[in-house]
């Protein structure tokens, strides 16, 4: 079927995309949903249209780093990268994966670097921070299992090497089926410590 809008949609849907990225990066807003609304509100756009999805502004973000970021933001990506590893190799126990901004290159200065490690008990990974003395601050994080099926995973919040690390905790048979993305719906892209690496 045609689209009513033509190219003029296709348009407006691009402008709404790239006001969003830019609203996410420079306000650090995380949700893309309150980044739509705020882009139509400042475009004067109704939010009954077809505002654009969540993959169209996830490329914004990339085109707004690439234009605006340069040299400073492969700087800044970089640094985050090396911070995962880091972090990784400390938590090498419980199998970790880099996920999210930092292994896309979405990254801005208001991102974490986000790993699923694996435990039956999450209670284990809070142990080994306490025992090697590093503060962290506890959270839940509600995501997709599957399209019907959301679930709840404990998680800890805490700074290494220059940046705040966010490690969601996962049960061990985990590691097979990675959630799904709220960006595209589809299992959410996991790295390992080697794949971080290659990225350097």
């Amino acid at each position: 079927m045609a689209r009513k809008n033509g190219n003029g949609g296709d348009r407006l849907r691009q402008t709404l995309a790239q006001e969003a990225a830019r609203i996410i990066v420079d306000q650090g807003i995380r949700d893309f949903g309150v980044a739509k609304k705020k882009a139509a509100e400042r475009l004067g756009v109704s939010t009954h249209g077809a505002l654009p999805g969540n993959a169209e502004i996830e490329r914004a973000i990339e085109e707004h780093h690439q234009l605006f970021g340069g040299d400073s933001h492969a700087d800044f990506l970089r640094h985050m990268r090396e911070s995962a590893v880091s972090a990784m190799e400390m938590l090498k126990a419980f199998t970790p994966r880099l996920v999210g901004p930092v292994l896309n290159g979405t990254a801005d200065t208001n991102s974490a670097v986000n790993l699923h490690v694996f435990s039956d008990s999450a209670e284990n990974v809070a142990m080994m921070l306490e025992a090697r003395e590093i503060p962290y601050r506890s959270y839940e994080r509600r995501l997709k299992s599957r399209r019907d099926q959301i679930d709840t995973f404990a998680g800890y919040e805490f700074e290494h090497a220059a940046a705040a690390i966010q490690a969601t905790v996962f049960p061990e048979v985990g590691i097979r089926q990675a959630p799904l993305s709220p960006i595209d719906g589809k299992p959410m892209n996991r790295a390992n410590v080697e794949r971080v690496r290659e990225l350097l």
